[in-house]
C-alpha cells in the first residue's frame, strides 16, 4: 500500500515526544483483577513496533498505533508525571508539597491501581490529596477507587474535583439510549476483533478500553467559572471551562509554576469526533474552535502541553502550533460545512466536497483522521444545524431497510444478478457500491451464501484500506458478524453488571425516566397503573402514573383526589442493589428491605410491561421478529430496572 506522500515521513518529533522522559515501565504491561481476568494487555500491541507496515494496514494509522502503545511512566517537567498505555487514557500526577494531585484516573480501577503502584515505585508512598475530573466520560472517571476511597473524600483527606455540570452529564448521556451505543461501541471500538495487522490495530486516540471495576465518587468541589484559581497541596492551577466541546461538561487548567497546559481532550494527535460512531448528541464544533482560541489567550506563556490522551509536546513555539492546527481544523470543518450547506448541498455531498485540508494544514500529522474523520464530522455538523431531512421529498418517506431492499433487488433482476453487478463493481475497485449492492441483498435474502461471502471481502477490504482507525473497527466487525451470522451468541455483546457507584450517582428521577423509555407502550396502552415510591433514606416521595402506553414519573405526590394501588417504601440504596442485580425485589420483600402495601398484582403487572433492551441485535443483517426488544421479565424475578446506561466507562465516551 502506498504511502501519503505530503506528510512529514521522515519527521521523527512525535515519535521522540511519545518516548520523551520515561522512567519505569510496567512489564509485563498486564493487569488483572483479584480473581485474575485480564482487563488490560500492552504487551498484545507489540506487532506495531517491531515490524514494517503491512499491506493490510494503512501506513498512516500504523504509524499512529504504533506510537499509541509506548507505555510506563514518563516525566513531563520536573513534578509532573503521566502514566500512559495502561489504559485508552492518560493518568497525570502532580507532586505538591506533600503528596499528589491524580488528574483523570482512567477507566476502571484496576489499572489505575497499576499506575499509581508504577509512580509510587519510583516516587516514593505519596499521598493522593486530590482527583481532578477533565470531563464527564467514564475513560476519565472510572478508576478513582483504584486512586483513592470513598472514606478517604468523605474525611477530607482527598478533594475531588469537576467542572460544573459533571455529575449529571457523567451518568445520564447513556440513560435513555445506552444499550444501543454500547451494542454500537462494539463495532467502532472493535471490542470484539482479534488483535494482529489483518484485525484491529487501535482506533488512534488510544489502543482499547481497559474492562475492570468501574467506579464513582462525586466531586467536593466544582469549577464554575474560567479563571477560577485553586491551590492544593501549595500547588497552584488556573482553570478554563470549555463546556459542550469534546464533552457536555468538560474543562482545562494551566500550571503557571511548571508552565504547563492540561488540554483535557479538547486536544489531540488526532482529529475528534463532533459525532461519535457509537451514537451520541452532535457536539458543537464551532463551539470546539473558539475555546481553544481561549486557550491561546489565556495561557500564550504555556511551554508544555499535555493532554487526557496521546503524547506531550514541548516548546513554546510547537504548543503554539499544535493549538491552532486543532482550532483551525474543527473551524475549517465547520465552516465550510455551513457555506456549502448555504448552496444546498446535503451533509453527504459535503463529505464528498470537503475530503482533506488545504495546505499545511493537510500535512499536520496532529489533524489526521484516526479516531474522527473529515467525512463523519462534516455530515455530523450537518446535522446539528439541518437535522437527518436533506430536502428531498423522495426521501421524506422511505421503506425501511429490508422492504427497501427487497424492492431493489426485484429491480435489478433478483439476488444473484445483484450479486454479479457487485463482484463487477468489487473487481473495478468501487468497493463502497459494491457494499451497497450487497446490503440490499442481505436484507432482502439473509441466507445468500454468495452475497454473504462477497459482503466478507469488501468489508475486509474497506477496512484494510482505512486510515481511520473506527472505520476499519467497524468495517472488519461487520465482516466477522457476518461470518458468524447463525451462530449462537447467547451470553455474548454488550457487557452486564451495573456499577452500584455508577447507579448511586443517577437521581432517582433519571432512574424512573430509563423505566419509561423501556415500558412496551402498545401493551401499557389498557392499563392505568399508580405506585407510590417511598425512600426512608433520602425522603423522597415519587410516584409513578402509567396510562395511555406513557409512564409518567412525578415528584411527590399525584395530582387530585386519585389514591396509589400500591405503595413501595425502601432505601434508596436497595434500588440500586436490584438494579445492580446485586438482590432481586422478590428477596428485597422476603427479607424486609422493601415493605409493599396494597394490591401486589400491580407492582407484577408494572414490571411485566417493561421490556429488556437487547444486547446484541444484529446491525449487518436484518432484524428477525422479537430481535427489537427481548421479553419482559419481571424485576420481582430478579430483573434489572434500568438500561445500562450509567456504564459510562464501559461503553467509552471519547
Amino acid at each position: 500500500m502506498a504511502t501519503t506522500p505530503e506528510l512529514g515521513w521522515g519527521d521523527t518529533n512525535d515519535r521522540d515526544n511519545a518516548l520523551r522522559g520515561l522512567v519505569d515501565k510496567l512489564e509485563p504491561c498486564v493487569v488483572r483483577t483479584e480473581a485474575g481476568r485480564v482487563v488490560w494487555d500492552n504487551d498484545r500491541w507489540d506487532f506495531l513496533t517491531g515490524n514494517d507496515c503491512p499491506d493490510t494496514v494503512h501506513p498512516s494509522l500504523w504509524r499512529q498505533s504504533g506510537l499509541n502503545t509506548a507505555q510506563g511512566l514518563f516525566e513531563v517537567v520536573p513534578g509532573i508525571y503521566q502514566v500512559r498505555g495502561l489504559d485508552v487514557s492518560n493518568m497525570t500526577l502532580i507532586e505538591g508539597d506533600t503528596g499528589v494531585i491524580v488528574v483523570d484516573p482512567l477507566t476502571s480501577k484496576e489499572v489505575a491501581e497499576a499506575a499509581l503502584a508504577l509512580y509510587r515505585r519510583n516516587r516514593g508512598e505519596r499521598p493522593v490529596k486530590a482527583v481532578i475530573y477533565t470531563h464527564s466520560h467514564g475513560d476519565h472517571f472510572g478508576g478513582v477507587l483504584g486512586v483513592t476511597t470513598t472514606e478517604a473524600v468523605e474525611a477530607g483527606r482527598c478533594t475531588v474535583i469537576a467542572p460544573e455540570g459533571f455529575m449529571q452529564h457523567a451518568v445520564s448521556e447513556n440513560v435513555f439510549v445506552g444499550p444501543a451505543m454500547l451494542r454500537r461501541a462494539v463495532f467502532m471500538y472493535g471490542r470484539s476483533l482479534a488483535v494482529g495487522p489483518e484485525a484491529s490495530v487501535g482506533f488512534g486516540l488510544g489502543q482499547a478500553l481497559s474492562t475492570g471495576t468501574v467506579g464513582l465518587v462525586p466531586p467536593t468541589q466544582d469549577i464554575t467559572e474560567t479563571g477560577q484559581e485553586l491551590v492544593l497541596d501549595e500547588t497552584r492551577l488556573v482553570f478554563q471551562l470549555t463546556p459542550d466541546t469534546e464533552a457536555p461538561s468538560e474543562m482545562n487548567f494551566y500550571l503557571p509554576d511548571h508552565q504547563v497546559l492540561l488540554i483535557a481532550e479538547n486536544v489531540n494527535h488526532t482529529l475528534h469526533n463532533v459525532l461519535t460512531l457509537r451514537g451520541a448528541q452532535v457536539r458543537d464544533a464551532h463551539a470546539w474552535a473558539s475555546y481553544i482560541t481561549e486557550s491561546i489567550q489565556l495561557f500564550p506563556e504555556a511551554d508544555v502541553l499535555i493532554g487526557s490522551h496521546n503524547w506531550p509536546t514541548w516548546g513554546r513555539e510547537q504548543v503554539m502550533r499544535m493549538l491552532t492546527e486543532q482550532r483551525d481544523a474543527y473551524a475549517y470543518l465547520h465552516d465550510q460545512t455551513v457555506r456549502l450547506m448555504n448552496r444546498g448541498l446535503t451533509g453527504t455531498e459535503i463529505a464528498e466536497e470537503i475530503q482533506s485540508f488545504p495546505g499545511e494544514l493537510g500535512r499536520a500529522w496532529s489533524t489526521r483522521g484516526y479516531y474522527g474523520s473529515i467525512s463523519h464530522n462534516v455530515k455530523a455538523i450537518y446535522q446539528r444545524y439541518m437535522g437527518w431531512y436533506d430536502g428531498n421529498p423522495a426521501h421524506l418517506w422511505q421503506h425501511p431497510p429490508a422492504e427497501q431492499a427487497k424492492r431493489y433487488v426485484q429491480a435489478i433482476g433478483g439476488a444473484d444478478a445483484t450479486v454479479t453487478t457487485a463482484r463487477e463493481a468489487a473487481e473495478a475497485g468501487d468497493l463502497r457500491w459494491a457494499a451497497e449492492l450487497l446490503n440490499h441483498v442481505l436484507f432482502a435474502e439473509p441466507e445468500h451464501l454468495a452475497a454473504r461471502e462477497l459482503q466478507i471481502t469488501v468489508y475486509e477490504n474497506l477496512g484494510h484500506a482505512q486510515e481511520n482507525g473506527t472505520w476499519r473497527n467497524i468495517y472488519l466487525t461487520g465482516a466477522k458478524e457476518l461470518r458468524e451470522a447463525g451462530q449462537d451468541k447467547r451470553g455474548k455483546g454488550a457487557p452486564r453488571g451495573d456499577s452500584v457507584d455508577m447507579l448511586a450517582a443517577l437521581a432517582t428521577g433519571q432512574i424512573f425516566d430509563s423505566m419509561a423509555v423501556r415500558l412496551h407502550g402498545p401493551r401499557a396502552a389498557p392499563h392505568r397503573l399508580l405506585l407510590r415510591w417511598e425512600f426512608t433514606d433520602t425522603g423522597e416521595v415519587w410516584t409513578l402514573l402509567v396510562g395511555n402506553g406513557v409512564l409518567t414519573p412525578m415528584r411527590g405526590n399525584a395530582p387530585g383526589s386519585e389514591a396509589p394501588q400500591v405503595t413501595l417504601r425502601l432505601e434508596r440504596g436497595t434500588l440500586n442493589s436490584v438494579l445492580a442485580r446485586r438482590t432481586s425485589f422478590t428477596e428485597a420483600v422476603g427479607s424486609g428491605a422493601v415493605a409493599v402495601d396494597g394490591d401486589v398484582s400491580v407492582l407484577a403487572t408494572f414490571y411485566g410491561l417493561l421490556e429488556e433492551p437487547a444486547r446484541n441485535f444484529p446491525i449487518v443483517l436484518p432484524r428477525d421478529g422479537g430481535a427489537a426488544g427481548s421479553s419482559s421479565r419481571s424485576a420481582l424475578q430478579g430483573e434489572s430496572l434500568q438500561s445500562r446506561g450509567s456504564r459510562q466507562g464501559v461503553s467509552g465516551g471519547a
